[in-house]
C-alpha cells in the first residue's frame, strides 16, 4: 500500500515528492520553527530536505512512520504531519510543524484530526500520543483541540540548543474519540 493521501477540512495531507524539498527547507529553516520543535535543526542544512523526503517511502513500507505534507489549495505546502508507529502495541506518536507564515490559522489542528482518523480507523491504533516543549503552549493547545489529554511533564527530558528542556505529553485513546 503506498503512502496515503488524506483530506481534512480545507486541506490535503499527501506524500512529499522531491520537488517539495526547496519549500520544506524554506519553511522548516525558519528559526521560529526549529525553536519550537523537538527535532528540526537550525540552520537547516542544504540537502537535508531531499534526504528527509527520501526516507518517507521506506519508513511507510516498514510501517515505521507515515509522514505527509500538509497542503492548502490557495497556498501549497504549509507544513508536515507524521505518525511514528509501533503497530505491535497499536500505538503511534504524532509529530508536526507548520511554517511560521501559516501559524494561527488552524492548519495543524485540522491536519492532525485527519491523520488521527487515519491512525485509528485505518491502522487500528489504540493510542496516539504527542510530545511538546513546555515553553511552546501553542503545540499543547493543538493536542487538546484534537481531544488529547495531558498526561504529564518529563522534566529536563531533552536538550535543545544546549539547554535541558521539559517536555509535556498528551495522548488520546481510541475509546475516547
Amino acid at each position: 500500500m503506498p503512502l496515503p493521501t488524506l483530506h481534512g477540512e480545507g486541506l490535503t495531507l499527501r506524500p512529499f515528492v522531491p520537488q517539495d524539498a526547496d519549500r520544506v527547507q524554506r519553511l522548516a529553516g525558519a528559526f521560529e520553527v526549529a525553536d519550537t520543535t523537538l527535532n528540526v535543526p537550525h540552520p537547516y542544512p542544504d540537502g537535508a530536505a531531499e534526504a528527509w523526503i527520501l526516507t518517507h517511502t521506506t519508513g511507510w513500507d516498514l510501517r515505521s512512520f507515515c509522514t505527509l505534507a500538509v497542503e492548502v489549495p490557495e497556498t501549497g505546502i504549509v507544513g508536515t504531519m507524521s505518525l511514528h508507529l509501533e503497530l505491535l502495541h497499536r500505538r503511534g506518536e504524532l509529530g508536526y510543524w507548520i511554517g511560521r507564515p501559516f501559524w494561527n490559522r488552524g492548519y495543524a489542528t485540522r491536519a492532525a484530526r485527519a491523520l488521527l482518523d487515519f491512525g485509528f480507523d485505518v491502522l487500528d491504533l489504540n493510542r496516539v500520543q504527542a510530545q511538546y516543549l513546555v515553553r511552546n503552549p501553542a503545540s499543547r493547545r493543538v493536542m487538546e483541540k484534537i481531544g488529547m489529554r495531558y498526561e504529564g511533564t518529563r522534566r529536563q527530558y531533552m536538550i535543545k540548543w544546549g539547554v535541558l528542556e521539559d517536555v509535556g505529553c498528551c495522548a488520546l485513546l481510541a475509546a475516547e474519540r
